[in-house]
């Protein structure tokens, strides 16, 4: 599981450093940095596959601008390098460093140096290994005539090939930023560069399929069962008598005759995010890092804290790891923050503007004083995370 974030450099994040959970929640107001901090750990990812080019970062959820804007330019300083740092083994941190250089990539970036940063002697002998290796192999190239910066360059691209990093962020390699979109989840119509579902939705259908086809009866069950949270719905089905390049669901009304059958075209948009997120959380075959921006979107307050709960339950079953953005307040009510496992992060912005994150505790109870909801909380300000400018 990923513990530890470090940013340094990323477009409106001078320094901070984040300690996931199993579960963490982001919330704050508009503009104050939520999505970069997501963005920061998908260009990590993107390094660690060695695919910093345009249309790799955009289908992974980064909103790619030119270079110069991709880094931070306060008037009150600013910090001197880019840097994404992750931490899933205690002690341990893999340091991606970023050099720009706009003649190179679409991007303008290219990993300048990918380095496994002990901390503490218990994983000496780890980080020795990886320098030596390192010393070596930047020896051999540079005796051939390459620049050093260069050589080191050529050296991170061998050790993500040859998944020498993977004991420490494995779960770095397949990270998302999943945002749903209405258009692609009722109409099935597109399908994903990103298997087996992309960040808006697509290619959703083709796997729901795939995992009939493969028997996984079990997960459609679930699917079914959490999907009844919506009050009209009684079952999904997946047509046998679909012709060619014909994408349906079959879907149940129990206000309707049992012969009168919609499809997702029909259905309402809460239904097909829902349809959406527990297919994230219960197949076999999706991420076991992920996030989830604004996941909200479309969904009644009590809802949202339901599949908060939800999300919870079923990352600790599936073996899971998410981060979440939200601007609901009901949101927070689906958490316990006297679980370790389950955070909650105020991202605000500095006088100058620079993003900085802030955990929230979880509440101590006051004699004789009735609980107070963490939505409730929010709302009166005293977590934090809304505008006082008006």
């Amino acid at each position: 599981m990923i513990r530890e974030i470090e940013i340094e450099g990323f477009k409106s994040i001078e320094r901070l450093k984040l300690e996931l959970g199993r579960v963490t929640v982001l919330i704050g107001e508009n503009g104050c940095g939520k999505s970069n901090v997501l963005e920061a750990i998908a260009f990590a990812s993107a390094a660690y596959s060695n695919r910093l080019d345009h249309e790799f970062l955009a289908s992974r959820g980064i909103r790619s601008v030119e270079p110069r804007l991709m880094r931070p330019a306060f008037s009150g300083g600013t910090a001197d390098r880019m840097r994404v740092c992750i931490g899933a083994l205690r002690n341990v941190l893999v340091d991606f460093r970023f050099h720009e250089d706009p003649s190179v990539t679409m991007t303008g970036w290219l990993v300048e140096s990918l380095l496994v940063n002990e901390r503490g002697d218990a994983v000496k002998n780890v980080d020795e290994r990886f320098r030596t290796a390192v010393g070596e192999l930047v020896d051999e190239i540079t005796s051939q005539g390459t620049m050093v910066s260069d050589a080191q360059r050529l050296v991170a691209e061998h050790f993500a090939k040859r998944g020498f990093l993977r004991p420490f962020v494995g779960e770095l390699e397949r990270f998302l930023i999943f945002s749903p979109e209405n258009s692609a989840l009722r109409t099935f119509e597109r399908e994903g560069q990103i298997l087996p579902i992309g960040i808006n939705g697509e290619g959703l259908f083709a796997h729901l399929r795939a995992l009939d086809r493969a028997g996984k009866t079990e997960v459609l069950e679930e699917l079914n069962r959490h999907l009844s949270l919506i009050d009209w719905f009684s079952g999904f089905e997946l047509p046998t008598d679909l012709g060619p390049g014909e994408r349906r669901l079959s879907l149940r009304d129990r206000y309707l005759a049992s012969d009168a059958l919609l499809d997702q075209r029909s259905a309402n948009e809460g239904f097909l995010f829902l349809l959406f997120y527990y297919t994230l959380l219960l197949s076999p075959d999706t991420p076991t890092f992920f996030a989830i921006d604004n996941i909200d979107a479309s969904l009644n307050p009590r809802l949202c804290a339901r599949l908060m709960h939800d999300v919870v339950e079923l990352a600790k079953q599936q073996d899971r790891q998410v981060v979440v953005t939200t601007h609901n307040p009901a949101v927070l009510d689906g958490l316990d923050l006297s679980d370790d496992e389950q955070r909650l992060v105020v991202v605000s912005r500095t006088e100058h503007g620079a993003t900085r994150v802030r955990r929230v505790p979880a509440p101590k109870p006051i004699e004789g004083a009735p609980a107070l909801r963490l939505s409730e909380a929010f709302l009166r300000g005293y977590l934090g995370g809304l505008p006082d400018n008006f």
